[in-house]
């Protein structure tokens, strides 16, 4: 196991990410997290903050009581702040807000309100995704990833339609018409921007009634939610934008069942195996086989979810089509070719050569 203390050369990865932020002296920085947050991540944030010259303040918040029938992971919804106003409006008034919760305030219902700032100003956020420095330190954001995914989300706005293919099976169609597209690079640089390290990727969050086909799932692939590279396949029948079907035997597709059951069981509808997002992954230093070297206690695997070339098929929460649920799966996927309208941009897990090098 890895050790958890302030080690020089992780100091200066966050000094370095931090400084694509363009964090100024001075500058007010709120630092959030909560009871359970990794420790290490709030000191080495304050540290390299305070080193830049601004003036950082903590706020941590208890983690909040369970209130799911399983345990929740990979949902990028926080709900530490359970809505309190005076830290929505402390974290409106500073000019950066360093986000070192759990889950992250991603997805947080709290988040759009603070964007929207106070007295003519809106901060900008970088979650800090909950990971051992080292990985981190791997990670660190690439100036030049900007350019990237941002020529990535502007395929995606202007494309009608995603279609999945794999040699596995993958025959799925996603009608991007009506989707809202993001897209993280690992640094937040402007007002209102919202980024998270290790970053990226390029998504976009289909309206309702988009998706129809077959995800197959093939060993190697992974199940983010469970921390687990799938060891047999799993075929997903996906039909108006639900998971109707789990086809596969074996542990992985059992657990899968077992998980969506639990969530729609309480839950009283299909909103934790419909659709969240849909996308792919841009960066070159982030690894598949990374989970391999780390205990998953150290691991919370956004890196995964960025590795170049995969497909990431996530399901649950999605306010674009008005689904709401604490179930999620986040499931990247290798070998898989994806087009936009009739442009191949990754094929069999690898990106087109010179697809996204045009700049946005």
């Amino acid at each position: 196991m890895l050790i958890e203390r302030i080690e020089h050369k992780w100091l200066a990865a966050f000094e370095r990410s931090f400084a694509l932020c363009k964090v100024q002296p001075g500058e007010v920085v709120a630092i959030v997290c909560e009871t359970q947050s990794r420790r290490i991540n709030v000191d080495l944030a304050s540290l390299a903050l305070q080193a830049l010259g601004a003036r950082p303040f903590e706020i941590c918040l208890p983690s909040a009581p369970l209130t799911g029938p399983a345990p929740v992971r990979s949902t990028g919804a926080t709900d530490a702040l359970q809505n309190l106003a005076p830290v929505v409006a402390a974290l409106q008034r500073v000019g950066m807000v360093v986000d070192c919760t759990v889950e992250g305030m991603l997805h947080a219902p709290e988040l759009p309100l603070i964007l929207k700032g106070a007295d003519g100003h809106a901060p900008r956020l970088l979650m800090i995704s909950n990971e051992h420095p080292e990985i981190l330190e791997r990670t660190q954001p690439d100036p030049a990833l900007e350019s990237t995914v941002r020529t990535a989300m502007k395929k995606l706005r202007s494309a009608k339609r995603m279609h999945v293919s794999s040699k596995a099976g993958t025959n799925l169609e996603i009608n991007l018409q009506d989707a809202v597209v993001g897209g993280v690079w690992g640094f937040c640089s402007k007002p209102g921007m919202v980024s998270h390290w290790p970053g990226g990727l390029a998504l976009a969050f289909p309206a309702q009634g988009s998706v129809n086909g077959k995800l197959v799932m093939a060993p190697g692939d992974v199940n983010l939610t469970f921390k687990r590279y799938v060891r047999d396949t799993i075929s997903l029948t996906v039909e108006n934008d639900s998971i109707t079907r789990i086809d596969g035997q074996g542990v992985d597709a059992d657990m899968m069942r077992g998980y969506y059951q639990a969530w729609t069981e309480q839950e009283g509808h299909q909103g934790a195996c419909a659709v969240s997002h849909v996308g792919f992954g841009l960066n070159p230093a982030a690894r598949w086989d990374a989970m391999t070297f780390y205990d998953k206690r150290d691991c919370n695997g956004t890196e995964l979810r960025a590795f170049a070339g995969n497909f990431l098929y996530s399901t649950g929460a999605n306010e674009v089509a008005g689904r709401h649920t604490l179930g999620h799966f986040d499931l990247p996927m290798r070998g898989c070719s994806i087009r936009l309208d009739d442009t191949l941009v990754i094929e069999e897990g690898q990106i087109v050569p010179h697809v996204f090098a045009a700049q946005a």
